[in-house]
């Protein structure tokens, strides 16, 4: 049995969790931002210790990748915020030509025998409300981008501290050459980790806008942006940035191509989640399907649709920050994909 003091312990534990937790969904705007900044700083460290080693000197390094950093966030952000005005802007000639659309299916199924009533159907779909929830998911996005200029700023001010932290790290932890190693493998993972995870998405949203593009289906950057940002959002994530384009091609192309274009969409996003990611990412970095289901609706909760976004990133600096500890690794294996680890044994015994 537990005696008094670590009841307390425990109790005093739970407290500060859900005081912090608190604090947190109050200050999410604010949260957000922070967030990101440490996030993508954490991809852009890499390139700037990778500049730094070409012996290119410490102030040319920062500027280098403070440039990369401007032009892409700007471009992206141009790219996209074209595409989605336009896109809703078209939004009510775009419902039109799906009730045309969902109207000629019920023809050819009333042709074939089947009795349907059209406004019944009509009515269950609810249009107005299918697309006022894709314009809020794009909105939410538009709204994202509107606060990217602050987690640039953020961004350039990490980056600036980068090398000086790692002294400041080598002061606290002189005494302690353990804990340094510990915070070093867990930098190193963290880094690993955003690294994989981007070039994965990036690459998921390439050949998904190259697809659509080969195909003649509308915005086909914006939906393999679209399809970039909600890789992050794992199972659901996928199937959400598929609807809009597969919707779009159903309207503008005909049911083989529409078909053609749903099967590239699973081939593409199982191949990259499911067999490309696990062998760079490494079996070990692996999170359990509850621990990332319950993520979602919490950081989705916690900090609103980004929070989503963040789940899976957020939860995963958990689990190799539990890692890294020795103290706190039975945290880390209760986070873990166990099935993976187990697969990953059989091929070493192999």
């Amino acid at each position: 049995m537990l005696d008094s003091s670590s009841l307390k312990n425990y109790f005093f534990y739970f407290a500060t969790f859900v005081v912090i937790i608190a604090g947190v969904k109050m200050a999410s705007e604010v949260v957000v931002i922070l967030f990101l900044a440490i996030f993508i700083s954490s991809i852009f460290s890499s390139l700037l210790n990778v500049l730094q080693k070409k012996r290119i000197g410490k102030f040319f390094s920062y500027l280098i990748i403070l440039i990369i950093v401007l032009l892409v966030s700007f471009l992206f952000a141009y790219v996209v915020n074209i595409s989605l005005n336009d896109f809703i802007l078209n939004l009510p000639a775009y419902e039109e030509k799906f009730k045309t659309t969902v109207l000629s299916f019920i023809q050819f199924a009333q042709i074939s025998g089947f009795q349907i009533d059209n406004q019944k159907i009509l009515d269950t779909l609810n249009f107005g409300s299918f697309f006022g929830f894709s314009t809020n998911i794009l909105g939410s996005i538009g709204t994202f981008l509107s606060k990217f200029l602050l987690v640039i700023i953020g961004v350039a001010f990490i980056l600036a501290e980068a090398k000086s932290f790692q002294t400041k790290l080598k002061v606290i932890f002189r005494n302690n050459a353990k804990k340094l190693q510990q915070f070093n493998l867990f930098s190193y993972n963290i880094q690993k980790y955003f690294l994989v995870k981007s070039f994965t998405s990036f690459l998921t949203g390439f050949i998904i806008a190259i697809m659509l593009s080969f195909f003649g289906v509308d915005y086909p950057i914006l939906w393999g942006v679209i399809a970039m940002l909600f890789n992050f959002i794992p199972v659901i994530g996928s199937i959400i940035a598929s609807i809009p384009a597969i919707l779009l091609a159903l309207m503008s192309l005909d049911l083989d191509a529409t078909i053609w274009v749903t099967v590239l969409y699973v081939v593409i996003n199982i191949s990259i989640s499911n067999i490309l990611e696990p062998k760079l990412m490494g079996k070990e970095l692996g999170l359990s399907p509850l621990v990332i289901f319950f993520s979602l609706i919490f950081w989705g909760y916690i900090l609103g649709i980004v929070g989503m976004f963040l789940a899976v990133p957020i939860t995963m600096t958990l689990k190799i920050a539990f890692d890294s500890n020795t103290n706190t690794q039975w945290i880390g294996i209760l986070m873990s994909d166990l099935s993976k680890k187990r697969e990953k044994k059989k091929e070493s015994i192999n």
